[in-house]
């Protein structure tokens, strides 16, 4: 396996800020951020710049609240929240990524070297 960090397709970001708000409740940015990574085995590394911006357009499409707060450290922190809207979306994004990943899956166990036109 490469140990170069994974490129993330467009709209993959959303479904894992969706996916871990579900399974972990309440977070601020800067802990989302970390949890991926640490779920991610350090495969997927996420700057400030990229998870506000999937937080900010989650947060115009209603699939995530926020509410301002403490943080462990005790600094002032904005945290997020799957709202019903967002645990919809989630349930019908994951079951496409599960169907498309099947279909990858059997294209790329296709063996090589087949007929070629």
């Amino acid at each position: 396996m490469s140990k170069e960090k994974l490129d993330l397709l467009q709209g993959t970001l959303d479904l894992m800020v969706l996916r871990t708000l579900a399974t972990m409740g309440p977070l601020h940015g800067y802990g989302l951020a970390r949890r991926i990574e640490q779920v991610s085995g350090d495969q997927v590394l996420l700057n400030q710049g990229t998870i506000y911006a999937s937080l900010v357009r989650l947060q115009q499409r209603g699939l995530i609240a926020a509410r301002w707060g403490t943080s462990d450290g005790g600094r002032r922190a904005k945290f997020y929240s799957i709202t019903r809207r967002g645990a919809k979306r989630l349930a019908e994004e994951a079951e496409n990524w599960q169907r498309l990943s099947a279909v990858i899956d059997r294209v790329l166990a296709l063996p090589e070297g087949g007929p070629t036109r």
